[in-house]
Protein backbone atom coordinates (compact mmCIF):
# COMPACT_ATOMS: atom_id res chain seq x y z
CA UNK A 1 0.00 0.00 0.00
CA UNK A 2 2.59 2.44 1.11
CA UNK A 3 4.73 1.51 -2.17
CA UNK A 4 1.62 2.42 -4.16
CA UNK A 5 1.19 5.42 -2.48
CA UNK A 6 4.65 6.61 -3.37
CA UNK A 7 4.42 5.60 -6.96
CA UNK A 8 1.25 8.29 -6.97
CA UNK A 9 3.00 11.07 -5.39
CA UNK A 10 6.22 10.50 -7.83
CA UNK A 11 4.04 10.54 -10.71
CA UNK A 12 2.04 13.75 -9.72
CA UNK A 13 5.82 15.17 -9.11
CA UNK A 14 6.88 14.31 -12.66
CA UNK A 15 3.83 15.22 -14.08
CA UNK A 16 4.23 18.82 -12.46
CA UNK A 17 8.02 19.05 -13.76
CA UNK A 18 6.65 18.83 -17.01
CA UNK A 19 4.04 20.59 -17.18
CA UNK A 20 6.21 23.49 -15.74
CA UNK A 21 8.90 22.62 -18.19
CA UNK A 22 6.90 23.15 -20.87
CA UNK A 23 5.05 26.59 -19.32
CA UNK A 24 8.64 27.78 -19.45
CA UNK A 25 9.51 26.91 -22.64
CA UNK A 26 6.29 28.47 -23.58
CA UNK A 27 6.75 31.42 -22.10
CA UNK A 28 10.62 31.55 -23.05
CA UNK A 29 9.31 31.21 -26.58
CA UNK A 30 6.41 33.77 -26.21
CA UNK A 31 8.94 36.18 -24.66
CA UNK A 32 11.64 36.03 -27.76
CA UNK A 33 8.44 36.57 -30.17
CA UNK A 34 8.06 39.73 -28.25
CA UNK A 35 11.58 41.02 -28.39
CA UNK A 36 12.00 39.79 -31.97
CA UNK A 37 9.08 40.19 -33.85
CA UNK A 38 9.75 39.19 -37.77
CA UNK A 39 8.03 40.46 -40.38
CA UNK A 40 9.97 38.90 -43.11
CA UNK A 41 10.89 42.49 -44.67
CA UNK A 42 14.63 42.90 -44.94
CA UNK A 43 14.62 46.32 -43.91
CA UNK A 44 13.37 45.55 -40.47
CA UNK A 45 15.42 45.54 -37.19
CA UNK A 46 12.94 45.75 -34.25
CA UNK A 47 10.96 47.29 -32.51
CA UNK A 48 10.45 48.34 -28.46
CA UNK A 49 8.69 50.09 -25.99
CA UNK A 50 6.38 52.78 -26.82
CA UNK A 51 5.39 51.56 -30.31
CA UNK A 52 9.13 51.74 -31.34
CA UNK A 53 10.23 50.51 -34.60
CA UNK A 54 13.50 50.49 -36.14
CA UNK A 55 14.18 50.44 -39.73
CA UNK A 56 17.35 50.28 -42.21
CA UNK A 57 17.65 51.20 -45.63
CA UNK A 58 20.96 50.64 -47.47
CA UNK A 59 20.71 52.62 -50.43
CA UNK A 60 18.08 55.35 -50.34
CA UNK A 61 16.47 55.84 -53.90
CA UNK A 62 18.30 58.76 -55.82
CA UNK A 63 15.46 60.64 -56.28
CA UNK A 64 14.07 60.22 -52.65
CA UNK A 65 17.68 60.91 -51.46
CA UNK A 66 17.50 64.54 -53.09
CA UNK A 67 14.10 65.44 -51.85
CA UNK A 68 15.15 64.18 -48.68
CA UNK A 69 18.37 66.83 -48.61
CA UNK A 70 20.81 64.38 -47.71
CA UNK A 71 24.49 64.46 -47.85
CA UNK A 72 25.33 62.42 -50.87
CA UNK A 73 27.92 60.85 -48.23
CA UNK A 74 25.27 58.78 -47.05
CA UNK A 75 23.58 56.02 -48.78
CA UNK A 76 22.35 54.32 -46.22
CA UNK A 77 19.95 55.41 -43.32
CA UNK A 78 18.15 54.23 -39.95
CA UNK A 79 15.20 55.12 -38.95
CA UNK A 80 13.35 55.20 -35.71
CA UNK A 81 9.68 55.64 -35.50
CA UNK A 82 7.13 56.13 -32.50
CA UNK A 83 4.02 56.74 -31.67
CA UNK A 84 4.20 57.20 -27.63
CA UNK A 85 7.10 59.29 -26.62
CA UNK A 86 9.43 61.44 -27.82
CA UNK A 87 12.26 62.50 -25.32
CA UNK A 88 13.07 58.63 -24.42
CA UNK A 89 13.58 57.82 -28.35
CA UNK A 90 16.05 60.73 -28.94
CA UNK A 91 17.97 60.31 -25.66
CA UNK A 92 18.00 56.69 -26.86
CA UNK A 93 19.41 58.30 -30.68
CA UNK A 94 22.11 60.27 -28.36
CA UNK A 95 23.84 57.40 -27.28
CA UNK A 96 23.35 55.57 -30.19
CA UNK A 97 25.63 58.01 -32.25
CA UNK A 98 27.96 58.19 -29.63
CA UNK A 99 28.38 54.23 -30.06
CA UNK A 100 28.22 53.81 -33.84
CA UNK A 101 29.76 55.92 -36.63
CA UNK A 102 26.63 57.81 -37.83
CA UNK A 103 25.47 60.94 -37.36
CA UNK A 104 21.43 62.95 -37.19
CA UNK A 105 19.96 63.71 -40.22
CA UNK A 106 16.53 64.40 -38.68
CA UNK A 107 14.50 64.56 -35.53
CA UNK A 108 10.89 65.53 -36.11
CA UNK A 109 7.94 65.56 -33.51
CA UNK A 110 4.86 64.56 -35.09
CA UNK A 111 1.61 65.61 -33.02
CA UNK A 112 0.20 61.90 -31.81
CA UNK A 113 -2.48 60.82 -29.20
CA UNK A 114 -2.09 57.43 -28.58
CA UNK A 115 0.47 58.00 -25.73
CA UNK A 116 -1.91 60.59 -24.27
CA UNK A 117 -0.99 64.04 -24.16
CA UNK A 118 2.25 63.97 -26.30
CA UNK A 119 4.64 64.13 -29.34
CA UNK A 120 5.18 60.68 -31.31
CA UNK A 121 8.93 60.72 -32.93
CA UNK A 122 10.56 59.91 -36.49
CA UNK A 123 14.47 60.17 -36.08
CA UNK A 124 16.98 59.00 -39.14
CA UNK A 125 20.37 58.34 -38.81
CA UNK A 126 22.75 59.05 -41.63
CA UNK A 127 25.76 56.59 -42.34
CA UNK A 128 28.14 55.72 -45.17
CA UNK A 129 27.88 51.63 -44.43
CA UNK A 130 24.54 49.71 -43.92
CA UNK A 131 26.03 47.98 -41.05
CA UNK A 132 26.61 51.58 -39.07
CA UNK A 133 22.72 52.73 -39.84
CA UNK A 134 21.53 48.94 -38.80
CA UNK A 135 23.77 49.03 -35.28
CA UNK A 136 22.58 52.60 -34.67
CA UNK A 137 18.92 51.83 -34.63
CA UNK A 138 19.79 48.46 -32.68
CA UNK A 139 21.65 50.47 -29.82
CA UNK A 140 18.72 53.04 -29.75
CA UNK A 141 16.04 50.41 -29.48
CA UNK A 142 18.33 48.73 -26.81
CA UNK A 143 18.46 51.94 -24.94
CA UNK A 144 14.39 52.33 -24.84
CA UNK A 145 14.28 50.32 -21.87
CA UNK A 146 16.43 52.71 -20.12
CA UNK A 147 14.92 55.77 -21.11
CA UNK A 148 11.32 55.62 -20.39
CA UNK A 149 12.30 54.65 -16.77
CA UNK A 150 11.52 58.55 -15.87
CA UNK A 151 8.57 58.89 -17.89
CA UNK A 152 5.73 58.48 -15.48
CA UNK A 153 1.77 58.79 -16.89
CA UNK A 154 -1.55 57.74 -15.71
CA UNK A 155 -5.12 58.59 -17.62
CA UNK A 156 -4.41 62.18 -17.40
CA UNK A 157 -1.27 62.81 -18.35
CA UNK A 158 2.16 62.22 -18.14
CA UNK A 159 5.63 63.51 -16.78
CA UNK A 160 9.09 63.11 -18.14
CA UNK A 161 12.44 63.15 -17.09
CA UNK A 162 16.28 62.63 -19.11
CA UNK A 163 19.31 62.81 -18.35
CA UNK A 164 23.12 62.64 -20.36
CA UNK A 165 25.97 63.28 -18.52
CA UNK A 166 27.07 64.06 -22.19
CA UNK A 167 25.25 65.76 -24.73
CA UNK A 168 25.99 64.52 -27.71
CA UNK A 169 24.50 65.36 -31.81
CA UNK A 170 20.62 64.08 -31.04
CA UNK A 171 20.55 66.40 -27.84
CA UNK A 172 22.16 69.14 -29.95
CA UNK A 173 19.96 68.75 -33.07
CA UNK A 174 16.55 68.25 -30.71
CA UNK A 175 17.19 70.67 -27.80
CA UNK A 176 20.10 72.71 -29.05
CA UNK A 177 22.26 70.86 -25.75
CA UNK A 178 25.93 71.85 -25.94
CA UNK A 179 27.80 68.99 -26.75
CA UNK A 180 29.97 67.32 -24.09
CA UNK A 181 27.98 68.97 -21.37
CA UNK A 182 24.97 67.59 -18.82
CA UNK A 183 21.87 67.87 -20.28
CA UNK A 184 17.99 67.75 -18.45
CA UNK A 185 14.58 67.66 -20.12
CA UNK A 186 11.68 68.14 -17.96
CA UNK A 187 8.25 67.80 -19.14
CA UNK A 188 4.54 68.12 -17.95
CA UNK A 189 1.47 67.28 -19.81
CA UNK A 190 -1.04 68.41 -19.10
CA UNK A 191 0.94 71.54 -19.75
CA UNK A 192 0.13 73.50 -16.32
CA UNK A 193 2.12 70.83 -14.24
CA UNK A 194 4.85 71.34 -16.76
CA UNK A 195 5.22 75.39 -15.96
CA UNK A 196 4.63 74.33 -12.52
CA UNK A 197 7.82 71.71 -13.02
CA UNK A 198 9.79 74.14 -14.98
CA UNK A 199 9.68 76.95 -12.39
CA UNK A 200 10.23 74.43 -9.33
CA UNK A 201 13.44 72.90 -11.57
CA UNK A 202 15.52 76.59 -11.99
CA UNK A 203 14.50 77.70 -8.63
CA UNK A 204 16.70 73.75 -7.27
CA UNK A 205 19.53 74.41 -8.41
CA UNK A 206 22.01 76.97 -10.83
CA UNK A 207 21.27 75.40 -14.33
CA UNK A 208 21.29 77.17 -17.44
CA UNK A 209 17.84 77.31 -19.28
CA UNK A 210 18.77 76.60 -23.45
CA UNK A 211 15.01 76.48 -23.97
CA UNK A 212 11.24 76.08 -23.18
CA UNK A 213 8.48 74.95 -25.26
CA UNK A 214 4.56 75.26 -24.91
CA UNK A 215 1.20 74.25 -26.38
CA UNK A 216 1.15 77.35 -28.90
CA UNK A 217 5.10 77.95 -28.60
CA UNK A 218 7.44 74.66 -29.97
CA UNK A 219 5.56 71.46 -28.88
CA UNK A 220 3.10 71.03 -32.61
CA UNK A 221 0.41 72.23 -30.20
CA UNK A 222 0.57 69.14 -27.53
CA UNK A 223 -0.85 69.59 -24.05
CA UNK A 224 3.19 69.79 -22.71
CA UNK A 225 5.21 72.35 -20.88
CA UNK A 226 9.10 71.28 -21.47
CA UNK A 227 12.03 72.89 -19.99
CA UNK A 228 15.51 72.17 -21.49
CA UNK A 229 18.51 73.15 -18.81
CA UNK A 230 22.40 72.26 -18.83
CA UNK A 231 25.03 72.89 -16.57
CA UNK A 232 27.05 71.09 -13.89
CA UNK A 233 26.00 67.32 -13.83
CA UNK A 234 25.21 67.21 -10.18
CA UNK A 235 22.81 70.53 -10.61
CA UNK A 236 20.95 69.03 -13.20
CA UNK A 237 19.94 66.01 -11.69
CA UNK A 238 19.09 68.08 -8.52
CA UNK A 239 16.51 70.33 -10.83
CA UNK A 240 15.60 66.85 -12.19
CA UNK A 241 14.56 65.39 -8.92
CA UNK A 242 13.17 68.48 -7.47
CA UNK A 243 10.66 68.58 -10.38
CA UNK A 244 9.49 65.20 -10.45
CA UNK A 245 9.31 65.47 -6.51
CA UNK A 246 6.49 68.27 -7.43
CA UNK A 247 5.23 66.84 -10.75
CA UNK A 248 4.29 63.88 -9.58
CA UNK A 249 1.81 64.26 -7.04
CA UNK A 250 -0.09 66.80 -8.96
CA UNK A 251 -0.22 64.40 -11.68
CA UNK A 252 -1.72 61.36 -9.41
CA UNK A 253 -4.04 64.32 -8.01
CA UNK A 254 -5.53 64.25 -11.02
CA UNK A 255 -5.43 60.43 -12.44
CA UNK A 256 -4.26 58.30 -9.72
CA UNK A 257 -0.92 56.50 -9.29
CA UNK A 258 1.37 56.75 -12.10
CA UNK A 259 4.13 54.45 -12.03
CA UNK A 260 7.35 54.62 -13.97
CA UNK A 261 7.12 52.99 -17.32
CA UNK A 262 10.37 50.61 -16.61
CA UNK A 263 12.73 51.58 -14.14
CA UNK A 264 13.73 55.26 -12.51
CA UNK A 265 17.41 56.16 -13.84
CA UNK A 266 17.43 59.91 -12.64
Amino acid sequence: MQEQLMEKIMEEVMKKVKETKINEENTEENSITIENKECGITEFVGTAIGDTIGLVIANVDYNLHEFMKLDKKFRSIGIIGGRTGAGPQIMAADEAVKATNTEIIAIELPRDTKGGAGHGSLIIFGAEDVSDARRAVEVALDELGRTFGDVYANEAGHLEFQYTARASYACNKAFKAPIGKAFGLIVGAPAAIGVLMADTAVKAANVEVIGYASPGNGTSFTNEAILFISGDSGAVRQSLIAAREIGKPLLEALGGKAPSLTQPYI
